[in-house]
């Protein structure tokens, strides 16, 4: 990890991660489910479905980055994703009700300390994105949920390939029109990290979940709690 006065010296851009770094995955999918599975009596823990959706998603998606046979939308892999789930928890479904599933993605809420951390920043003169594995569709229609309007919104559909493939953050780097080494990618998800810091971007590691950051060589520039902590490393 470098300091943050270096940081503040070379970043012009901030890049974010959406799903699960500016906006609640977990807790707002667990709340958007919870009535729908008790409606359909089943008995286990709405979290549990959840975190079983997210990780087949992120299972098939690296898949379908690794045949390298044409991009997937994310919508497509998460209607396949739900769909197992429900099967797998022997939960009787049509696929309209796969597809409202899926939508509720695009409804998600900004964590609290989010709003004001992005504000904070961009006061301090910093340019802001997002880079997500969500469709350009998808992303649009997030925009009212979320009540920040970024710089640049990118869907890795620009690039063919989901995160952590070296050419979503190519395609990002050439949108913003930034070099790389003046770009800090932020993100909760240690692969997302990894990746950025592999293609040559600073990382920051937003810890919500207090969890340690893997051995790998490539390691985040900083490691916060939170956005509120992230702005004001990056603004003091």
């Amino acid at each position: 990890m470098i300091s943050p006065d270096t940081l503040k010296r070379d970043i012009t851009w901030l890049v974010f991660d959406q799903y699960g770094t500016v906006v609640d995955m977990q807790g707002g999918l667990v709340e958007a489910v919870s009535p729908f599975l008790i409606e359909k009596g089943w008995t286990g823990k709405p979290n549990s479905f959840v975190t079983w959706w997210r990780r087949t998603h992120f299972e098939n998606s690296m898949i379908d980055a690794l045949m390298d046979q044409g991009h997937t939308p994310y919508r497509t892999i998460g209607h396949r994703a739900v769909e197992h789930v429900m099967n797998r928890a022997g939960i009787a479904h049509t696929q309209d009700e796969v597809r409202w599933l899926v939508s509720q993605i695009e409804k998600l809420k900004p964590f609290p300390d989010v709003i004001e951390a992005l504000q904070r920043l961009r006061d301090s003169g910093y340019r802001l994105a997002i880079l997500s594995n969500g469709d350009r569709d998808m992303l649009e229609a997030a925009k009212p949920h979320i009540g920040f309007a970024m710089d640049e919104t990118i869907s890795v559909q620009e690039a063919g390939y989901f995160k952590p493939h070296w050419k979503t953050y190519a395609a990002a780097e050439d949108i913003i029109g930034a070099e790389r080494q003046n770009i800090l990618f932020v993100a909760n998800h240690e692969f997302d990290c990894v990746g950025a810091k592999t293609f040559g971007m600073r990382a920051a590691f937003i810890d919500r979940r207090k969890r340690p950051f893997g051995g790998w060589p490539a390691q985040p520039d900083m490691i916060v709690a939170d956005f509120k902590e992230l702005a004001a490393s990056l603004t003091a």
